[in-house]
Parts: structure tokens; sequence; C-alpha cells
């Protein structure tokens, strides 16, 4: 459970982070960023893997480039369904997605791998 509630403030964080750097993301309060959180820790769970399986030549053909446009994808799809969060386009989904991308790299890094199950 704390594990889930750590890679939620880090993907809050991650989205925090990207609607600073990156023009074109932005939300409208902190709310729309907690729940934006929310869809795209459940977007990455149930749409991006299939998203990777159907684009799985691209992926290979672009020697694994396309997967940041599955991200910027998801992370599109997550701001159409909410009102408070933009995307404004491929450009800043992209971007978007490569920060959200390095900040999970270096979390997960400091976090450690998941322990086995018992």
């Amino acid at each position: 459970m704390l594990r889930l509630i750590v890679q939620f403030l880090v993907t809050c964080l991650a989205l925090w982070l990207a609607a600073r750097i990156v023009p074109g993301v932005s939300f409208s309060d902190n709310g729309s960023l907690a729940f934006a959180a929310i869809l795209l820790g459940i977007a990455n769970a149930v749409v991006r893997p299939i998203l990777t399986v159907i684009t799985f030549p691209l992926t290979m053909i672009t020697f694994g480039l396309f997967l940041l446009v599955v991200n910027a994808a998801v992370i599109g799809l997550v701001a159409w369904l909410l009102g408070g969060f933009t995307v404004a386009g491929l450009g800043a989904g992209i971007g978007a997605a490569i920060v959200t991308g390095i900040v999970s790299w270096i979390a997960g890094w400091f976090i450690g791998p998941e322990p086995a199950a018992r």
C-alpha cells in the first residue's frame, strides 16, 4: 500500500514538473493534478499495454522510439478525459512523456525494486 502511495506522489510530481517545463501542458488546480495522476496510473495499467502490443512492429522499426508516441497518446487520453488537465498537441504530449519518464526512472532508482512476494 505504501508503494502505491509513493508511486502516486511520484506521478503527481512528474506531471507537475511537466506542466512547469513543457509548453502546452497545464493544470487548472491541484485537484486536477491529483486526479490526472490517478487516471494516468489506471491508463498506464490498462491502455498502455494494449497500445504497446498493437504498435509493436512500429516500435521495432523505430528501435523503441515509438514508445514515446504511445506514452504521449496515453497522456493525451488522460487530458481528453479530464477537463482540468490540458495537453496542446503531440509535441507537448511527447515532452510530458519524456519528463514523466525521467522522473519515474529517477524515483525508481531511489526507491529500488519491489520486494519479492512471500
